[in-house]
């Protein structure tokens, strides 16, 4: 492992300066505390930099995704695991973080200035700069969500392909066979796998898999109105929803195209927030345990850092059925299924 003066040596510099830059000292240029922090990152010190400080100090990185309110998904999560590291005497912190910051510091230089142990990435897609630079990071890296294979950074989420099967099934159960998905948005990993456990679940009960019945959205009401219209022109009895809150605007749009939820169409959402019991009528889903979450994402956060290599955790979702669903019209099932009836 490289020490402080092999830092010095190739910076040329002194090794006071050196344990300045990593130290946080005050009488340094800004310039060269980051030269001291991008150069011990690229010589493989800041692993052993972070290890050797022993600070039970970690933090929550935070990007698209609201927290603030319980109302909001980030909220039970972040919970979660401030609950899990408190029992472990362990310091949190939450970190609002945009492209901006993204940009001025690498990751690894970040927590290494900050001595942060491990990271928790809430919200990040998998075009930010700070996931790219995962695939080669030493530092201990938890993301809700995404995969980057790194024997570092570990995956912590709920099995979308079970929570999309559960959906469609309760669909195909109420005898829906055209089905609509409003998946959120791309260049995320939960959004593919929703894809792709919708069209197999699909196909495993015999249901059309029409591509004019999906579409991308954004994790926000508002994205309801460009889509459900859409859906109805393809005969959609069923929407299945990738959050709760997209869910609440399919239902608005449909109240305000004169469509009955769910005598005319029945919808599912994602997520089981507080909102989904408020809706009129209330809102069928798909439960995510995010207090579980949290806590999981500490716990394996806790073992990477311990240099245990964990790659995956995934926790099982729950259906939560209420009112937004039910028997798909009669004037809309195929003949086979009226003539069984």
């Amino acid at each position: 492992m490289p020490t402080i003066r092999d830092i010095a040596n190739k910076l040329g510099v002194a090794v006071s300066t050196v344990s300045k830059g990593l130290n946080g000292a005050s009488d340094i240029s800004e310039d060269m505390r980051q030269l001291v922090l991008d150069t011990a990152v690229e010589m493989g010190y800041a692993a052993k930099r972070i290890q050797k400080l022993g600070k039970r100090k970690v933090c929550i990185l935070i990007e698209n995704m609201e927290y603030e309110s319980i109302d909001q998904f980030g909220y039970e999560i972040i919970v979660g695991f401030k609950l899990s590291a408190a029992r472990r005497h362990c310091e949190v912190k939450v970190i609002p973080c945009n492209l901006n910051l993204q940009s001025q510091e690498r990751f690894d230089s970040f927590m290494l200035k900050h001595g942060y142990s491990g990271a928790f990435l809430l919200g990040f897609t998998l075009h930010d700069d700070y996931i790219s630079q995962l695939s080669k990071t030493t530092v201990p890296t938890v993301l809700l969500d995404n995969y980057i294979p790194n024997r570092r950074v570990g995956y912590v989420g709920t099995d979308g392909f079970t929570g999309i099967d559960l959906a469609v099934r309760h669909l195909a159960d109420l005898s829906h066979h055209k089905i609509a998905l409003l998946n959120g948005s791309k260049n995320s990993l939960v959004t593919e796998e929703r894809q792709l456990a919708f069209t197999q679940s699909m196909g495993k009960y015999s249901l059309e898999i029409n591509p004019g019945l999906m579409a991308n959205g954004y994790y926000v009401p508002e994205c309801a109105k460009d889509h459900v219209s859409v859906f109805l022109q393809n005969g959609a009895t069923a929407i299945v929803c990738a959050s709760d809150l997209i869910a609440s605007g399919v239902i608005a749009e449909l109240r305000r195209l004169g469509k009955r939820v769910p005598e005319d169409v029945s919808v599912v959402g994602f997520d089981d927030l507080p909102v989904a019991q408020h809706l009129i009528p209330t809102l069928t889903t798909i439960r995510q345990d995010r207090v579980a979450i949290g806590k999981s994402a500490f716990a394996m956060l806790e073992e990477l850092i311990g240099g245990v290599n964990i790659s995956k955790l995934l926790l099982m979702p729950e259906l939560v059925v209420r009112d937004s669903t039910g028997p798909c019209p009669p004037e809309k099932q195929p003949l086979a299924n009226l003539e069984r009836s």
